[in-house]
């Protein structure tokens, strides 16, 4: 999967991802989570509490904890393409339509 102008860089000690230096992906610390930046958590957590969740510290964020376990790999996919759209500045998110 590949989005344009997306930086990696280490962030807590795991691989993160960044467009126009904002964060909208990283590996949580455990390797089995992923933190994902989401502008709909309400919704995906109501769809699965289990694959979709947060834990006391991302409740005044806009993300929220995938399992990478459970997740299904196109529907991570969307995910992260969603974040990124979120995140990138709109210039760019015209050019990628």
């Amino acid at each position: 999967m590949e989005l344009p102008a997306v930086n990696e860089k280490i962030r807590h000690g795991t691989p993160a991802f960044y467009v126009n230096k904002k964060l909208f992906a990283r590996l949580k610390e455990d390797g089995e989570n992923l933190v994902l930046y989401t502008e709909n958590r309400t919704f995906w957590m109501k769809r699965n509490p289990i694959i979709y969740f947060i834990t006391p510290h991302y409740e005044n964020y806009k993300y929220m904890l995938v399992s990478l376990k459970l997740v299904d790999p196109q529907e991570l996919k969307d995910l992260l393409t969603e974040a990124w759209k979120y995140r990138a500045p709109k210039t760019l998110t015209k050019q990628t339509k």
